[in-house]
């Protein structure tokens, strides 16, 4: 259906879409609280360069509220981008040394492993506040 639209095909490799995506959450779930810290960072930024975007102070505060719940959104969706080339990288290091079938099999040994550390950190820190 694709190639009727366009005039040129090309080819989409889905190994390694998946194989980026399971290194990816599993290093998203591994240094989450490095993502939170990216996360507050971009979110700080677009805060304070969208400032200079406006003239009238009143405007300013008027839409302050709505304004940094849509930062706030977008500084969560880019703050995956260094995950996903990450990802990336580890599952080309991982199809180049062992090669492409254990790909997939690693990024998901890796999620498990990454969300099994996640939840006992998570657990870690709710007992310390405790």
């Amino acid at each position: 259906m694709l190639t009727e639209i366009l005039p040129f095909s090309f080819e989409v490799d889905t190994v390694a879409i998946a194989g980026s995506s399971l290194w990816s959450l599993a290093s998203y779930l591994a240094f989450s609280p490095a993502s939170d810290q990216v996360t507050n960072l971009l979110n700080r930024w677009f805060n304070f360069a969208e400032g200079f975007l406006y003239t009238s102070k009143d405007e300013f505060e008027r839409t302050r509220k709505a304004r940094e719940s849509q930062n706030a959104f977008y500084a969560s969706l880019l703050s995956i981008v260094p995950f996903i080339l990450f990802g990336a990288f580890c599952n080309w290091g991982v199809e180049l040394s062992l090669g492409r079938s254990w790909a997939i099999s690693m990024g998901i040994l890796a999620c498990m492993g990454c969300g099994v550390y996640e939840l006992g950190r998570r657990d870690g820190q709710s007992s310390e506040e405790e």
